[in-house]
């Protein structure tokens, strides 16, 4: 497998698609889609990037990164078509890296406490669980995490 890793504009066929399958994936586990927590607006703000992992130029993945604050990123709609390959994995460490690029501090990821396999993805990675922050406190459903950059 000889996986590529390029950013992409937001709009482009493939990305749309893959938000689309993902929000498919995430309202059969979670009873919702997530497209409302992602705001396509913060992407045009600097200091964001939508990535797509491509297998034999086939698009597999993606993810992206916006502005939380102007020291802590978010990493929002990661996605891999495909699990146990690595997909996911290099996904996150192409959005961490271009983070520490940007000049964030810190990295913030939520997810449904009831989404398991997010959870220990994350966990496996090296976040750990944070006090719910934003749209996201107080809400039992979420679970959210913190990774120094």
């Amino acid at each position: 497998m000889e996986l590529t890793i390029k950013e992409v504009s937001l709009n482009c066929e493939e990305a749309v698609r893959l938000r689309a399958e993902l929000s498919k994936e995430l309202k059969a586990i979670t009873g919702n889609g997530g497209e409302a927590s992602f705001h396509a607006e913060a992407m045009e703000e600097g200091k964001s990037t939508f990535l797509i992992a491509y297998e034999d130029q086939n698009a597999v993945g993606c993810g992206a990164i916006y502005p939380y604050t102007e020291e802590i990123a978010e990493i929002k709609r990661v996605y891999a078509k495909e699990r146990g390959k690595g997909i996911g994995t290099a996904i996150l460490q192409q959005l961490e890296e271009k983070a520490s690029i940007l000049g964030y501090q810190k990295i913030y990821i939520e997810t449904r406490k009831k989404n398991e396999g997010a959870v220990r993805f994350y966990l496996t990675h090296g976040y750990r669980v944070c006090e719910n922050y934003g749209k996201y406190k107080g809400r039992e459903e979420a679970i959210c995490f913190e990774k120094e950059v």
